[in-house]
């Protein structure tokens, strides 16, 4: 199966998944990842920061306890390990922001988690107008910046010619 394929089964298994409407007014769980992905694409270009926002919640489909680790697990392989490490980590801000924010001080990953935090809450308009799956992995596969997939990784070069 092609890591296209498999990121949008990813994707596509969100859709119906509740959350909890006190802290996601917007619905489920892929209407969010959706929006969450829409707010990163205004504010950036990176393109590894970019797929971090699209599948930050793929582990809900999966697990209903500890998501964020679920995810990185179903992840590995598909994405650069800095998405793995974000998607991860994506509520490390949320659970412990004063260790969270002292462990990582100065460091680049610090701002990218303080990034994707704010596009997670920024991501739950119930009206909000959002890319179809399709559209935002298309969207993001076809960036003309770094390979999504690791270099040692035969997937990227195919990934990149494709789209």
């Amino acid at each position: 199966m092609h890591t296209y394929t498999e990121l949008l089964t990813l994707l596509l298994d969100l859709d119906g998944i509740p959350q909890d409407p006190r802290y996601h007014p917007e619905g489920d769980a892929l209407y969010h990842s959706l929006q969450v992905y829409q707010h990163a694409r205004r504010a950036t270009d990176d393109r590894q920061l970019l797929a971090a926002a699209l599948l930050h919640d793929v582990g809900k489909a999966l697990d209903e306890g500890d998501h964020a680790l679920s995810g990185a697990c179903v992840l590995d392989g598909l994405v650069p390990d800095r998405v793995l490490w974000l998607v991860e980590h994506h509520l490390d801000l949320l659970r412990e922001p004063r260790r969270t924010r002292a462990i990582l001080l100065g460091t680049p990953e610090l701002s990218d988690l303080e990034q994707l935090r704010s596009w997670d809450l920024a991501g739950r308009d119930p009206n909000a107008f959002v890319l179809s799956p399709q559209e935002a992995l298309n969207e993001l596969l076809s960036r003309p910046l770094e390979p999504l997939a690791d270099a040692d990784d035969g997937e990227a070069h195919e990934l990149e010619t494709r789209f």
